[in-house]
């Protein structure tokens, strides 16, 4: 197993920071308090360990990280459109925190998926 820190592994961080962050609005409306406390800490810890992998990367690999950065805002993107046209057409109306949550959830699976799918340089 590979445990040198490689661009992409730190771009799907930033995607599962930015997708925690989409769910606190979701906890803060339900009045979830119990699950809006793990997920802090949570956060904290994959921002801290995100930020050791950033330290970690050699000149290479954080020349590509603005690319792979502008590819998870479009996947992100795309899985909010996805999830937003899958919820009007087949379910009733839900609040725009789970909407924002499920299109998160969805763009980082996108970005996931492409990453794998993609070969390697």
């Amino acid at each position: 197993m590979n445990a040198e820190p490689t661009a992409e592994r730190l771009s799907l961080m930033a995607g599962l920071l930015i997708l925690m962050l989409a769910t606190v609005p979701r906890f803060i409306a339900g009045d979830y308090g119990n699950r809006l406390s793990l997920i802090s800490i949570a956060l904290v810890v994959v921002a801290v360990v995100a930020f050791m992998n950033w330290r970690m990367l050699d000149a290479d690999e954080r020349r590509r990280l603005p690319q792979l950065g502008k590819r998870l805002l479009l996947a992100l993107l795309a899985g909010l459109a996805l999830m937003g046209l899958w919820h009007a057409l087949f379910t009733a109306w839900i609040s725009w925190q789970l909407l924002i949550a499920h299109g998160a959830t969805l763009g980082l699976l996108l970005h996931a998926v492409l990453l794998w799918w993609r070969p390697a340089q």
